[in-house]
C-alpha cells in the first residue's frame, strides 16, 4: 500500500546543537508523527555542505549537494527555522540556499519558516530568506512564515518544546505547509 502522507522536509539554519531552531525542527518532527497524513525529516547535512562555487554546480555534484537536492525533491514541501546572524541569514544557511539555486527541485515547492526568536528580533532573517527563495522559485505559503518566540525554559530534557501552545502552532504550520 502506498504511503500517501505528505512529506515535510526540516530545513534547520543553525548549526548551534542544542539551538532554539533546532528545538523548533526536532519539535516539528514529533509534532507530524502524531498528524495523521504528515511525515517530516530533519535535514542533517548542513555542516557538510562545501561552500558554493557554481564551477562545482555540474554534473556530477559533489555528493552532499547532491544529497540536499534529492531530499528537496523528495519533500512535498519544506520548513526552514534560522536564526538570524549579523541582521540577515547565517552563512552556513546561505550557502545551503545557494546550492538551491541552480537546481528546480525547490521550484514550486511549498515552503514556509518559524522564527523562534525573541519578539524585535529575526526580521533581517525573514527578509533574506524571502529574497533568497524568490530566486529559488519556491512557493512561499504566507500562512505557514510565523513567529513562534521559543523561551530555553520550554525545552524538556528531550529537546523537544513543552509548551503545549508552541506545538499546537507548529502543528497549525505543518497542516498548511501539507496543504499547500
Amino acid at each position: 500500500m502506498p504511503n500517501d502522507d505528505r512529506h515535510i522536509l526540516l530545513l534547520p539554519g543553525s548549526l548551534r546543537a542544542g539551538s532554539t531552531n533546532e528545538t523548533v525542527l526536532r519539535t516539528a518532527a514529533a509534532v507530524a508523527h502524531a498528524i495523521e497524513g504528515i511525515s517530516a525529516t530533519y535535514y542533517t547535512g548542513l555542516a557538510g555542505l562545501p561552500h558554493f562555487n557554481p564551477d562545482l554546480d555540474t554534473d556530477p555534484l559533489p555528493e552532499q549537494v547532491a544529497a540536499l537536492r534529492a531530499a528537496v525533491e523528495a519533500a512535498d514541501a519544506l520548513l526552514i527555522c534560522t536564526p538570524e546572524y549579523a541582521g540577515t541569514l547565517p552563512g552556513a544557511f546561505k550557502n545551503l540556499l545557494d546550492w538551491t539555486v541552480g537546481g528546480v527541485e525547490i521550484s514550486d515547492k511549498p515552503t514556509g519558516w518559524i522564527t523562534a526568536a525573541a519578539p524585535g528580533r529575526g526580521g533581517g532573517a525573514e527578509a533574506t530568506l524571502r529574497t533568497v527563495l524568490g530566486y529559488t522559485g519556491a512557493a512561499v505559503v504566507d500562512e505557514a512564515c510565523v513567529r513562534i518566540p521559543l523561551d530555553r525554559a520550554g525545552v524538556g530534557p528531550d529537546g523537544l518544546a513543552t509548551d503545549p501552545l508552541v506545538r499546537d502552532r507548529i502543528g497549525e504550520v505543518l497542516a498548511r505547509l501539507a496543504a499547500g
